[in-house]
């Protein structure tokens, strides 16, 4: 049996087992951890009747339970699927081979481009954050944030330092909700976000740190808070929060973020 061990079985292994860890670690962090040792086990029984014992009446039994329970689990696990499939596409070195073969002077003109958008929103969080003026921006991504910007009221402005903080001034009647940035524009403003209900979320981080995690949850979006109470500046991107942030560190997240939907979005005109 050894003899016939091949290079293609090896390479068979791997990848089998390079599959079930990323499946573990798509379980673990969607918080499914017992449902994976669960279809573990399930999985085991099911090979060790079929194959090992040849039980037919029970084996085929199985065979039915799998092959539903499959379509079952893709169902189930769509989002944490979709997730899982968003951040392996979004993975460093896939954008930096995309950057690669991208025109070096389309590169530089983007950075230009990318550098007057994302400065007047570094600019404005400094400022409120000196002041403890409280304010949450959404800049969306990939997935559409229609039906968030509908909660709102509609704006539909260039991105202006004066303009995000007159919105998120103390007085004004926008400034509890969320901004929603889309497609290099202030989309909206006074939007109602999903909250999330994450029970490991510090406590002394209010009720915008959860709305901020809870649509970093749902969809790509990105997150910028500027706390009230301390005037902290944190990011919250997929699920998980950046707190604590300086200017410089503000600015690579948000040039790294949107640098790749920039590229994403040039690609699309350039096919169509």
């Amino acid at each position: 049996m050894f003899i016939e061990f091949g290079i293609k079985d090896f390479i068979d292994i791997l990848w089998a087992a390079l599959m079930l860890y990323y499946v573990y670690r798509l379980m673990r962090e969607s918080r499914s951890l017992n449902i994976f040792v669960g279809i573990m086990i399930f999985i085991a029984v099911w090979f060790f009747v079929s194959q090992i014992l040849e039980m037919r009446l029970l084996g085929s039994i199985l065979d039915k339970l799998v092959s539903v329970g499959v379509l079952a689990l893709i169902v189930i696990f769509q989002e944490d699927i979709r997730k899982f499939l968003y951040d392996l596409g979004a993975h460093q070195r896939v954008r930096s081979i995309v950057r690669f073969f991208s025109p070096k002077n389309d590169n530089e003109r983007n950075q230009t481009e990318l550098k007057n958008i994302i400065m007047p929103i570094v600019m404005a969080c400094m400022s409120m954050a000196k002041g403890k003026v409280g304010a949450l921006i959404v800049i969306e991504r990939h997935s559409s944030l229609n039906d968030i910007v509908n909660t709102g009221d509609v704006i539909n402005a260039n991105i202006n330092q004066r303009l995000i903080e007159n919105i998120f001034f103390k007085n004004s009647p926008l400034h509890d909700g969320a901004m929603i940035i889309s497609k290099r524009r202030i989309r909206a403003a006074g939007c109602i976000l999903p909250v999330s209900h994450n029970l490991d979320i510090p406590k002394n981080l209010g009720l915008r740190h959860r709305a901020a995690l809870g649509i970093s949850q749902e969809t790509d979006a990105l997150s910028v808070i500027v706390s009230e109470e301390t005037g902290a500046i944190s990011v919250a991107e997929r699920g998980k929060f950046r707190l604590n942030l300086s200017a410089e560190e503000l600015e690579s997240i948000l040039t790294n973020e949107m640098e790749e939907e920039k590229h994403d979005s040039t690609s699309t005109v350039a096919n169509s």
